[in-house]
């Protein structure tokens, strides 16, 4: 038996709108959430066209002309932007009828590559029991037939599967929340033997180590301990009948073991180092989970991979934003202190679940619109942009070379205090007023 997708209903209208406008085809992504019963499709949005297809709406005439790396691209940057709990989990297209006989094969290959550049980003491995099925949706633009099937994406060898596509009003107004704030301090040596300092490379080692502190941590949902298996609004109240967007948020908190417990043998090493990186500073995660009698594990695993995934998303888009404007040589360390970008969350029209995205303190409004208008398809009112994280002033005060370093000035108001030593001479890095909200990263060496 098949997988069965319900899927907002205004999800119909936008795909039929699609199948007006766009000719021959036009591909996108599904976003959505499974589960072990069924899987939820709460969006889907299509392929940016490129800048010699915006005139016009045409796409190339024959399938065989889909550009896979454009189009795997637009999935990464739309997986950056969706909170714990959402991933991309089919790909559709819509197209004239002439082209539906080739639509499947081409769907198969979207599918695996999609997966598999997604995939290769991620610092966390899906769960053996997870569910690897992802949807292929083909729709003929002019008899507006509609075939679901799906691909076991761990099996590359793995056939069609036929699915059910089943549309559903308010889908996704009352689903759950958990919200939770976590403070990092992440502490990553380099060594002295170690030929090129590579800012990104070292950075993903440090927060493969950190991510599984975060997989092997506890979470007390609502300040209470819960059993994976029991149902996460046991003992509460669910929102029934509501077709009104509302959120029944769930307060978390992280408990970070300090040390391995006496039945872990560990080993010191003692390790010649040059200079250190430290993340340090505080997070805001969120996730979100179906109403349908959803599990502890669901809702802490969603948790877990958003926690991960937003710290390491913020550090990608850190080397990015330098390559863009500094060049390549600027990943590695030229400059001591960065301060990551904020998050910020945008509602979804007739759903309770937010979307993300991340931005640097320059950043104008007028930007983040664009880009949700490109990514997703979808227009932001500029005051419906909610800053998760507030951003505060970074002061860096240089020293002389020839100061002691016992007699160097504390700043006792600063929260945040670095030494940051060179070649040429001593420098001290401090924000002032940093709240938990602020997430900086830094480099030091000796």
């Amino acid at each position: 038996m098949g997988r069965t997708y319900f899927v907002e209903e205004a999800i119909g209208q936008y795909l039929s709108d699609l199948s007006t406008k766009v000719k021959p085809y036009v591909t996108g992504l599904l976003i959505g959430q499974c589960s072990p019963q069924r899987d939820y499709v709460i969006r889907a949005v299509r392929t940016p066209p490129k800048e010699e297809q915006k005139e016009d709406n045409v796409s190339p005439s024959k399938l065989a002309s889909i550009d896979e790396e454009w189009i795997t691209t637009h999935a990464s940057q739309v997986s950056r932007m969706l909170p714990g709990g959402l991933l991309v989990l089919g790909v559709f297209i819509i197209a004239s009828p002439e082209l539906s006989k080739d639509s499947q094969n081409a769907l198969r290959k979207l599918i695996f590559s999609v997966e598999k550049s997604l995939t290769k980003r991620r610092l966390w491995k899906p769960a053996e029991e997870e569910v690897s099925d992802r949807a292929a949706l083909q729709i003929c633009s002019a008899t507006k037939k509609v075939v679901c099937r799906t691909y076991d994406v761990q099996d590359p060898k793995s056939s069609a599967k036929p699915a059910d596509w089943k549309y559903q009003s308010a889908l996704s107004a009352s689903w759950l929340a958990l919200d939770c704030t976590v403070n990092v301090n992440i502490h990553i040596p380099l060594l002295a033997t170690s030929p090129n300092h590579d800012l990104e490379k070292n950075t993903k080692n440090g927060l493969n180590r950190w991510s599984k502190q975060i997989e092997d941590s506890v979470f007390l949902i609502n300040g209470q301990v819960k059993d994976d298996d029991t149902e996460l609004l046991e003992g509460q109240k669910k929102l029934r009948g509501n077709t009104q967007a509302s959120t029944q948020f769930s307060d978390v908190k992280v408990l970070t073991q300090l040390s391995q417990g006496s039945s872990h043998r560990s080993t010191a090493t003692v390790q010649v180092c040059s200079a250190s990186i430290n993340l340090k500073g505080a997070v805001k995660c969120r996730a979100y989970i179906h109403n349908n009698k959803p599990k502890v594990k669901e809702a802490i695993q969603a948790l877990k991979r958003d926690i991960i995934n937003t710290l390491s998303d913020r550090c990608e888009i850190l080397f990015e934003d330098l390559i863009i404007n500094e060049g390549p040589h600027k990943k590695n360390f030229e400059r001591e202190y960065h301060v990551l970008p904020q998050r910020l969350f945008v509602p979804v029209a007739g759903s309770s679940v937010m979307l993300s995205d991340y931005k640097f303190g320059d950043e104008t409004a007028g930007e983040i619109q664009e880009r949700f208008v490109e990514m997703f398809d979808q227009s932001v009112q500029a005051e419906d942009i909610h800053i998760a994280e507030e951003i505060n002033t970074v002061n860096i005060c240089p020293v002389t070379d020839n100061t002691d370093n016992a007699q160097q000035k504390q700043l006792t108001k600063a929260t945040l205090l670095l030494k940051l030593q060179q070649n040429m001479g001593v420098v001290i890095a401090a924000a002032v007023a940093v709240f938990a909200s602020i997430f900086s990263f830094n480099y030091f060496s000796d």
